[in-house]
């Protein structure tokens, strides 16, 4: 496993932060097939994006776990996860577009979303996860952590991790 960290201004925008779009960019420049961002907002990296808010863009403006479920098993090469980091910030996504969480979305949010992630992905799919943990998509659902990015934002700031995971 390879460990690198790099220092970068905050940014709620996280692929504007140099090290972590660079870190994605390396990833997927050999990518040929099918590349998804179920959380995209702003950013144009992968070629299926997604964002709940209509505001943003994207392919579709759905709930993330909608949009993964549109895809077959085995079907995509890699998938940018970077999810809304705590439940605060799911609560403030849903809100800030008039939706309430639901008691559900509360307690099964990521797990959900980690095992359409895994069910979608080619095996020797990638994912692209970021947050302030490592846990990822996880050994249990049948994935190999290969490479871990800590990007230290300074101060009182957590930092942000980049992890990159391959689908056994």
């Amino acid at each position: 496993m390879i460990i690198n960290r790099s220092w970068a201004m905050p940014n709620h925008n996280t692929f504007l932060i140099k090290p972590i779009r660079e870190f994605v960019q390396k990833h997927i420049m050999n990518i040929k097939g099918d590349i998804l961002d179920p959380f995209a907002n702003g950013s144009r990296l992968a070629n299926i994006t997604n964002d709940l808010n209509p505001k943003f863009d994207t392919n579709y403006n759905i709930d993330a776990l909608d949009f993964l479920k549109m895809f077959d098993d085995n079907s995509i090469d890699c998938v940018i996860f970077d999810p809304p980091y705590s439940l605060r910030q799911l609560k403030e996504c849903y809100n800030g577009i008039g939706i309430s969480i639901t008691q559900h979305e509360s307690k099964h949010f990521f797990s959900d979303l980690k095992l359409e992630i895994a069910r979608v992905l080619k095996k020797e799919g990638i994912v692209l996860s970021f947050g302030w943990n490592t846990v990822g998509i996880g050994k249990t659902r049948g994935f190999q952590l290969d490479e871990v990015l800590i990007v230290c934002h300074g101060g009182i700031h957590n930092d942000t991790l980049c992890l990159k995971e391959v689908k056994l």
